[in-house]
């Protein structure tokens, strides 16, 4: 036993630990070092992952109902503004486009009739204005030679048969001269009558103008163009199919304008301008690192534009943390643009000052 307890005291002790203490200060370290970093970083920098890049994409609708005749070009490529993409079978448009042109020729055709009749008219008028004076000469003097009668039957110079006879060709006078006026003032009449029948007409004449523009504008839209220049996609339309006037045949994504919606918490905007630079980040793109700048600010929240927006006067409320979408302009050449689609996901870090 006492040998045993001489071995145990000749036996050097354990030494302590030290590794533990070492890895616990390098976390420590570190972490201090990572914290005073964020601090820093945020202290400049507002960053949200809530965005996506957004773009003009113009929906190509049909503005006439027909048969597709054309296509003229293929899903997801490329087109110009004012390209010819889809032609619609246009013989019913021709068709209605020749009727209005006709019924245009029928009604310049009654002007010239009107017209024709005017020139009758007062030809009439300038024969009855004629016979107007000459009753009125004729009845002046039958009623000077009445006057004289008159004086000449009271001492027996005429007979009581001249002087009747006088008489008789007053009153025959006297109704000539009221017959051509009466039909002086019926031509008269007929004239304006006619020209308003002219005037007529000729309104009659640029309604059927108006019907060929119309049927000129409607063969035109049976060929449907690009609005715009960028690229067509989600293409519903084939060859020989029925199209009613609405109907939406494909989209073009336009082309430079591509931007990003970012949104951003409210209890962020409080640093946020027009004009801060921001660094953008491409989940699809991970060495992409683009840059932008803020352009605008929503002016309600994302929730206020929803269908079904919250309502909270009902007493039962919880308080979120809304959320505001900025519009942010993407600062990158045509080739880096060309890359980009609507609808990525991006991250976004706004400097601060």
């Amino acid at each position: 036993m006492a040998k045993e307890h001489e071995t145990q005291e000749q036996e050097p002790k354990k030494k302590p630990n030290k590794v533990i203490p070492i890895i616990l200060g390098v976390l420590l370290i570190g972490g201090i070092i990572f914290g005073i970093k964020e601090y820093i970083y945020y202290g400049k920098h507002i960053d949200t992952d809530d965005a996506q890049i957004d773009g003009d994409i113009s929906p190509v609708v049909t503005r006439v109902g027909g048969y597709v005749d054309s296509i003229y070009f293929e899903e997801n490529t490329h087109v110009n503004a004012n390209q010819v993409l889809v032609k619609i079978d246009d013989r019913d448009y021709k068709v209605k486009l020749e009727q209005a042109q006709a019924a245009q020729v029928g009604a310049s055709a009654g002007i010239n009739v009107n017209q024709s009749q005017i020139y009758a008219n007062e030809a009439n008028s300038s024969s009855a204005k004629a016979q107007v004076t000459s009753a009125a000469a004729r009845l002046d003097k039958v009623k000077k030679d009445y006057d004289r009668y008159a004086n000449l039957v009271k001492d027996g110079s005429v007979t009581q048969q001249q002087f009747d006879q006088a008489k008789a060709d007053l009153d025959v006078a006297q109704a000539t001269y009221s017959a051509s006026k009466d039909q002086y003032k019926a031509a008269v009449e007929q004239i304006g009558t006619t020209r308003s029948q002219l005037k007529v007409t000729n309104t009659g004449v640029s309604q059927k103008q108006v019907d060929i523009d119309f049927a000129k504008l409607q063969l035109s839209y049976t060929t449907v163009k690009a609005p715009s220049g960028g690229i067509a996609s989600k293409k519903s339309v084939q060859l020989g199919q029925l199209v009613q006037a609405g109907q939406t045949l494909f989209n073009i994504v336009n082309d430079n304008s591509l931007y990003i919606t970012a949104n951003f918490k409210e209890t962020q905007l409080d640093e946020m301008k027009n004009g801060q630079k921001v660094d953008i980040e491409v989940d699809a793109y991970p060495d992409m690192k683009l840059e932008g700048t803020v352009y605008n600010f929503s002016p309600a929240t994302g929730a206020k534009f929803s269908l079904l927006p919250p309502d909270n006067a009902t007493g039962n409320f919880v308080k979120v943390v809304q959320r505001v979408p900025v519009k942010i302009k993407i600062s990158a050449s045509k080739e880096v643009l060309d890359r980009l689609r609507p609808g990525m996901s991006v991250k976004v870090s706004v400097i601060k000052g």
